[in-house]
């Protein structure tokens, strides 16, 4: 917990940027009957039956110094996704940063071996020697700040039903091109001090 508390305390460096990456799974459902219409200004009505319509995984990248965000739908989640998903951050996102600080959750498809599996090695340790890679600790999720942008995005983009992943991945990119435009940075306030006050109970106890 204190290794990602310090890290979101370091001051801005374009050379090493802080990024932070999370996963949401969503499921497409299609409606049934047509909803009715409504007149302007009033909520709209929607039957209670819907049929569901495939899955589908988001993988949420988010620099919240530099206020940028990139989502991208993908069918499912496996290590060949999340694999080609990090060789874009590092080749095509921050080409020119000498070294990523990543900070993830500890899903078991965040691993660097999903690089070995998905590419040659010379590509693999390429990419890895771009990257500083910082797990949240077990039940730690809400270190992530990209669950902010995630519940940001569920509010504003995916607070109603998805029919199918078309209609997900337009949804998605009108969502992320407005959002970047707003150059939404995240100011944590959450320091390792106020941790050892406020979590002391999570830390272990030596006896003299």
């Amino acid at each position: 917990m204190e290794d990602v508390l310090e890290i979101y305390h370091r001051p801005y460096n374009p050379k090493f940027p802080v990024v932070c990456m999370d996963e949401k799974p969503i499921q497409m459902l299609k409606e049934i009957r047509t909803p009715q219409f409504v007149a302007p200004a009033k909520p709209a009505r929607f039957d209670c039956e819907y049929e569901r319509n495939g899955t589908a995984s988001l993988f949420l990248f988010s620099e919240p110094l530099k206020g940028q965000t990139r989502v991208e739908a993908h069918p499912q989640r496996t290590m060949a996704d999340w694999a080609h998903q990090i060789q874009r951050l590092v080749e095509l996102d921050y080409p020119l940063a000498e070294k990523i600080i990543l900070v993830c959750d500890n899903l078991n498809t965040h691993r660097p071996a999903a690089l070995y599996q998905t590419f040659p090695p010379e590509t693999a340790r390429r990419i890895l020697n771009r990257l500083e890679i910082h797990y949240t600790p077990k039940h730690g999720s809400w270190l992530n700040m990209a669950e902010i942008e995630l519940s940001v995005l569920s509010k504003q983009c995916l607070s109603r039903r998805i029919p199918d992943f078309s209609t997900l991945e337009t949804e998605i990119k009108a969502w992320n091109l407005a959002r970047n435009l707003e150059v939404p940075t995240i100011s944590w306030q959450f320091s390792t001090d106020d941790a050892r006050i406020k979590l002391k109970q999570l830390y272990p106890i030596f006896s003299d």
